[in-house]
């Protein structure tokens, strides 16, 4: 079988790719951009960016003299600036060609930095709430052009046409937007006013709004940013950042920290929360570009650690993405980034050198994000470990305060196992540091580089029995038969059983066992029942001889005493079960389910047994 030979076409075609503009639109909307209320944001940065070519045009214009006028009054909303303007070519070339900036032109390349959008598609978020965009716009480049008039539709078509003169006497742009019936939402006027003011408050340019009503325009940023502006005195400056933040964040901040990195044109606050978040809770800052707002929830400014604060900033260098709702992920951004991590340690190592009153305050809410950042910091952590609060078996306290009292200190590994032994550790004298929660271990065994005179050790069942006191010969001779009842009793959980003597007495036993010992025990027990196969192999390569867990009982203790006493085997049995169950119920541990049955069987048959006594 013979194939036909292909159609000779060595080059190939050149061919346009076809946009249906439809399914663009419904792209943006529903893939790039987060709602439709960003329209406006786009007209606005436009407009900006627009002024900002107009100004390298015009330098020595006064400040001021170019701005925005928005108009709103429910059947159009239309955005007028005074800014650079468009020629005819320009129309053809930018309004008509998706993915095309004006920012990219070749006459103003090298000012890229100075504008917002760069990615020549944030005209098409108009059509999120119109199915027409009506441009006007002259061009201040070419004075003698005549003004241009662009209609672009949703259904991907366009008309150019040219206008007189009188049709737009000055350069500039002007947009008008006819909303369809089901973009009510957001272009009534008074939410063209509030998105006007949400993303505009701290553009650089005059914004003003006209509702349509008869009045004067009113003022969208009537003033600078806050940090921008001049204050009488220190104290008031603080106050009145303060108060932005509060008004901005919604919460009365604990303090408020300056942000300022000219290199980057940086500039604005951190506030410090005053409640504790959850660790790994990251909120979203406030981040403007060039004065627009770019996005409430840009957790990427600051490093994961610094989640006891929130930010409102503004920067010139900072790069958005396409959608202009992130920051986008540079090297430039890695070391703002950085530079504001360091701004932060410098607060809290000014709060620990002068004001410990706020530091105090600050540590309560927020010990657990300090802790974080002093274990990769070592400035930090030498200028707050010993101010830390940590649970030890003196209470709740700081390192400074408890390594005074005890130059050994000892860390367990887990939170059960500090619940285990606090109280007999406290009688005994010992200082106990619990070091099962996050960071805590890790941060009590630097403590000797704070304060070389105190020594740090992990806490382990010898430490602990090594400082309970033994019975006499006697006792010992005494309780041995119940002892090896109870042995036997326990022997299902791999526990021995001792009698000692320690305080308090009113605990009549003491469960020591640690975690890794019930993972030791279980992996042996795995292994037993995979004998033979190839688990018990690799199993039993890893063996090693199971530690045991520990029951103590106290000499000291009445039960205890009585217990020790029975001669009955039955009973002494059981009453050697619930001794096990109670300490194990007190180490706060989780129990396992053969655990849970002992517990409920021992004291169904002890209920039983003072049945049977009565009657």
């Amino acid at each position: 079988m013979t194939l036909p030979d292909a159609p000779s076409n060595p080059a190939g075609t050149d061919r346009t790719f076809q946009v249906d503009l439809r399914g663009l639109v419904d792209l943006l909307s529903h893939h790039l951009y987060s709602s439709p209320r960003v329209y406006l944001r786009e007209l606005l940065q436009n407009a900006v960016d627009a002024l900002t070519a107009r100004h390298s045009l015009e330098p020595a214009a006064p400040a001021g003299s170019f701005g925005i006028r928005l108009y709103a009054d429910g059947s159009v909303v239309r955005v007028e600036d005074d800014g650079v303007g468009l020629t005819e070519a320009d129309v053809h070339a930018f309004l008509a060609t998706i993915g095309r900036s004006s920012k990219r032109a070749e006459q103003v390349a090298e000012q890229r930095a100075d504008f917002i959008g760069q990615f020549g598609i944030g005209l098409l978020s108009c059509f999120l709430v119109a199915d027409e965009i009506h441009v006007v716009s002259r061009s201040a480049r070419t004075p003698d052009a005549p003004a241009v008039e662009w209609r672009g539709r949703g259904d991907g078509s366009y008309t150019v046409r040219t206008l007189r003169a009188s049709a737009r006497p000055r350069p500039g742009t002007t947009v008008t937007l006819t909303p369809r019936a089901d973009a009510g939402e957001w272009t009534r006027p008074a939410q063209v006013w509030a998105l006007a003011g949400h993303f505009g408050s701290l553009l650089r340019h005059p914004v003003t709004f006209d509702d349509g009503t008869g009045g004067t325009g009113v003022a969208v940023n009537p003033e600078p940013a806050p940090w921008a502006r001049t204050y009488p005195t220190p104290g008031a400056r603080s106050r009145a950042l303060a108060a932005y933040g509060e008004e901005v964040l919604g919460f009365t901040p604990l303090d408020t920290i300056e942000l300022d990195l000219p290199a980057v044109g940086l500039k604005g606050i951190a506030c410090v929360l005053p409640q504790a978040v959850p660790a790994g809770r990251r909120h979203g800052h406030r981040v403007h570009v060039k004065g627009m707002l770019l996005s409430e929830q840009a957790d990427e400014i600051l490093p994961e650690w610094a989640f006891f604060v929130r930010c409102v900033v503004d920067a010139e260098s900072l790069r958005p993405t396409a959608s202009r709702e992130s920051l986008y992920e540079d090297d430039t951004l890695a070391a703002v980034r950085d530079a504001l991590a360091e701004r932060l340690r410098a607060w809290i190592a000014r709060a620990a050198a002068s004001d410990p009153d706020l530091l105090a305050r600050f540590l309560h809410a927020h010990h657990l994000a300090v802790k974080s950042l002093a274990v990769h910091d070592d400035e930090i952590l030498r200028m707050l470990l010993p101010w830390l609060p940590f649970e030890t078996t003196d209470g709740h306290t700081t390192l400074d305060e408890f390594a005074r009292t005890h130059r050994t200190v000892l860390v367990t590994s887990s939170v059960e196992e500090f619940r285990q032994v606090a109280a007999i550790a406290s009688a005994a004298g010992l200082g106990v540091v619990n070091g099962g929660y996050t960071y805590d271990r890790e941060l009590v065994h630097r403590l000797p580089e704070i304060r070389p005179q105190t020594s740090v050790a992990d806490l382990d069942p010898a430490t602990l029995t090594a400082h309970l006191d033994p019975v006499d010969r006697e006792t010992e001779l005494a309780a041995a038969a119940y002892l090896a009842r109870a042995r036997e009793a326990l022997a299902v959980f791999d526990c021995d059983v001792a009698l000692r003597t320690f305080q308090p007495a009113s605990a009549p036993a003491l469960l020591v066992d640690s975690r890794e010992a019930r993972h030791e025990r279980t992996r042996s027990q795995l292994a037993r029942e995979q004998e033979g196969g190839l688990w018990g192999d690799i199993l039993g390569a890893l063996r090693q001889e199971a530690p045991r867990a520990q029951l103590i009982l106290n000499q000291l203790n009445p039960l205890v005493r009585t217990a020790v006493a029975i001669d009955e085997p039955e009973l002494a049995r059981t009453s050697a079960e619930a001794l096990y169950g109670q300490a194990a119920l007190l180490s706060r541990r989780p129990l396992r389910p053969a655990e849970s049955s002992l517990i409920n069987r021992s004291f169904l048959d002890l209920l039983a047994h003072a049945l049977r006594k009565d009657n």
